[in-house]
């Protein structure tokens, strides 16, 4: 069960909207059947991409190493960085600026504990709190 197919089923069919378009366009990716498809198919793109132990500090409990928007095209791709910012009413600049500063935020709020939830995140997400990804 993917991160999407939980919080779809916190607010029936779809998915909790932040508030923000990037947000938003973002955790459509992640839906199942989207173009990242889990969390765990973003965390493995960073992987790829060589970026697993900035990956790996958001899932730990400790400090969460930042991305820079060029990071965040090398492991997404330029494509999907493209349908994002479409998706979000951005610019590729923007999204990439924006995904810089809440992927990191995103990962760590669902990861408690060091690890990520695989079952019911239920508990983590219901009343989620999306600002302080959101101003990070």
């Amino acid at each position: 069960m993917g991160l999407m197919d939980v919080l779809g089923g916190l607010t029936g069919s779809k998915a909790p909207k932040s508030g923000d378009p990037l947000m938003d366009a973002l955790l459509l990716m992640l839906r199942k059947g989207g173009a990242i498809g889990s969390l765990g198919g973003l965390l493995g793109k960073f992987t790829s991409a060589g970026l697993g132990g900035q990956a790996n500090s958001w899932v730990g409990t400790g400090y969460n190493e930042p991305l820079s928007p060029d990071d965040v095209e090398q492991a997404l791709g330029a494509f999907e960085v493209d349908r994002i910012a479409d998706a979000a009413g951005l610019t590729r600049d923007e999204a990439k600026n924006g995904l810089a500063s809440m992927i990191p935020g995103l990962v760590d709020k669902v990861s408690p504990g060091g690890s990520l939830l695989t079952g019911d995140l239920g508990a983590v997400m219901k009343g989620f709190d999306f600002g302080p990804i959101l101003s990070a």
